[in-house]
């Protein structure tokens, strides 16, 4: 066994080779509440453990005296303003302070208990539902996330780079429910475990290592992944421990600087050292021959392919990137501004011919370094992906889009995001409320703004990070002016105040709404746009073009009628709805 100066110095190598590509993805695992909770000052998900808090407080004192507990909780940090930086405002605040003080759980126990008995059914229904959402988003994200950031650090142990496509690979290999399933049991029995409190510390090692063998080798069962983790960890979890104290000044370093030590270095240099106690335990459990190591079959997770070996299994793409490239005429005036500005195709042979190079230039940039044992070869991995050349085709992020696909995706994201809002308020405050000022279940700021990002940065789209500030900066401007205009346009009613808000400009836009904007941007150019065009395409186009010729109609009637009866009320304009007395009527 490697001592721990040694694994941590091999960690800092990882760190160093892949230093802000992993502060991106550890301050996203600290974001959505995943893991490095303590490091940001805002995050989707609260503390585990105000679950726990809030069942033992109903079984010791009854439901009246724990939702008077939660009362006087909540009531005590909005007048100290301690709630994140001093702030109560915000989705993400809320949300956070909602789960964290216990009032979400309380809401559902409640409900649970007096649905029968209560007039409200309706709303009871609902606030179910929205929990039901929170746990799926836990369930399949949150919990999952922890195998994704173990996978990217494994790869960087090994590979020059990770190509950020890299976190959606359980989907891609079709594993994710497996996943998911194994670390949902993986954490009941930890806490269970957390019962018996000397327990739940043991049972916290000998469960470590579920991550790390799922992120090699998601086929394997939530039986076969615990009991190796288990046995690998036998005699291991004292020097896990060890481990663990040796960066209690690194925790701390990270409480004086408020979190900024913790996403720079620390985060992700704590679980890199973690990644390579994995490596090593993996390696003594294989000469060991410990019952199920063969399970641990990732090979090229550890080294080089063979360059024959990768020839062989890449001879496709080797030859797309051998063709030459296609010939077709540059478009003119309007047809240009639209076609290489804007990335909006129409369907003529020209057209196809620019599709096949830019099939092209997108296998260039996402497979050449593959070829040239840069990354990890993904079709080496131990449960490969069907259909190579469909594939292919259907990760191009670079490609165009149709008229027909612009304005579906449009409604589909105004839709998510009208829905998204609509169940963010009624966890926060326990009331249905239809979001935004038009009357029809869609926000099109969020459609508006993921359209922009797609068409209007489509020329930076090989630079990850570019197309993120731009985003941001687009969003920015976007959200801002537009609530310049409908409060100029409505006689001064604002449908969104930021004031109170962290880092907030005249109330119009702040951060956090702007990191969503950025983050989001990100999932709609590399991820949702291509997934929604890739279904467009192979849907009938006169059926599509009558769809959108009826969504435009319904749309711009609802947007004739709300500039003149616009969506008002509680919950959408008014912003002195006191959460607790909205929590109070429910409970």
């Amino acid at each position: 066994m490697k001592t721990r100066k040694e694994l941590k110095k091999e960690a800092k190598n990882n760190v160093k080779n892949h230093i802000i590509f992993f502060i991106i993805v550890c301050a996203i695992a600290a974001f959505i509440g995943s893991e490095f909770k303590g490091s940001l000052l805002i995050s989707l998900v609260g503390q585990d453990s105000s679950f726990d808090n809030v069942m033992n407080s109903i079984l010791e004192n009854g439901v009246e005296e724990t939702k008077k507990k939660i009362d006087d909780y909540i009531i005590k940090q909005k007048d100290n303003e301690t709630q994140m930086l001093g702030r109560t405002n915000g989705v993400f605040a809320s949300s956070l302070n909602a789960i964290s003080s216990g009032s979400l759980y309380m809401i559902g126990f409640t409900v649970f208990k007096n649905v029968t008995n209560s007039p409200t059914v309706i709303l009871a229904v609902t606030i179910i539902i929205a929990l039901l959402i929170y746990f799926i988003f836990w369930y399949y994200i949150v919990n999952v996330y922890q195998i994704v950031l173990r996978r990217l650090l494994l790869e960087g142990r090994t590979y020059k780079k990770i190509p950020f496509r890299r976190i959606t690979y359980l989907s891609r290999v079709k594993k994710l429910n497996r996943a998911s399933k194994t670390m949902f049991i993986a954490w009941l029995y930890q806490r269970l475990w957390d019962l018996t409190i000397i327990g739940g510390i043991i049972k916290h090692y000998s469960y470590l290592m579920v991550p790390y063998i799922i992120a090699e080798n998601p086929s394997l069962n939530s039986k076969q992944a615990i009991t190796l983790s288990r046995n690998m960890m036998n005699g291991y979890k004292f020097e896990a421990f060890k481990l663990d104290l040796s960066f209690i000044g690194w925790n701390l370093l990270g409480m004086l600087t408020f979190g900024i030590s913790a996403i720079a270095f620390s985060n992700p240099y704590e679980i890199a050292t973690f990644t390579e106690f994995y490596a090593e335990l993996r390696k003594i459990a294989k000469e060991n021959q410990i019952e199920n190591a063969e399970l641990l079959n990732d090979t090229f997770l550890y080294e080089l392919a063979d360059i024959e070996l990768i020839n062989k299994e890449y001879a496709d793409i080797i030859e797309i990137i051998n063709q030459e490239d296609y010939k077709f005429e540059n478009y003119t005036g309007f047809k240009h501004i639209l076609h290489d500005f804007f990335g909006i195709h129409s369907y003529t042979e020209e057209e196809k011919l620019y599709e096949k190079q830019q099939l092209k230039e997108f296998v260039v940039d996402e497979y050449t370094p593959v070829i040239e044992k840069q990354t990890y070869p993904f079709r080496l991995f131990t449960i490969k992906p069907k259909d190579k050349k469909h594939r292919i085709e259907s990760l191009n992020y670079l490609r165009h889009y149709s008229l027909i696909s612009i304005i579906c995706m449009f409604f589909i994201i105004s839709f998510f995001g009208w829905l998204w809002e609509v169940v963010l308020y009624l966890i926060n405050e326990g009331i249905f409320v239809n979001r935004g000022t038009l009357q029809g279940p869609w926000l099109p700021i969020y459609g508006g703004g993921s359209i922009l990002i797609l068409l209007c940065l489509n020329k930076y789209r090989k630079n990850v990070l570019l197309q993120f500030t731009l985003a941001v900066i687009l969003c920015g401007i976007l959200e801002y002016f537009t609530s310049v205009i409908l409060e100029a346009t409505h006689n001064g009613i604002r449908w969104w105040d930021y004031s109170g808000y962290f880092l907030n400009l005249h109330g119009r836009i702040c951060a956090e709404g702007l990191l969503t904007f950025g983050f989001g941007g990100l999932a709609m150019v590399y991820f949702v746009a291509p997934a929604i065009d890739n279904k467009i395409r192979e849907m009938n186009k006169k059926v599509l073009g009558v769809i959108a010729i009826v969504l435009i109609a319904v749309y711009g009637a609802d947007m004739v009628y709300s500039a003149k009866n616009p969506n008002t009320g509680r919950g959408i304009n008014d912003y002195n709805v006191s959460s607790i007395e909205s929590y109070k009527k429910i409970v």
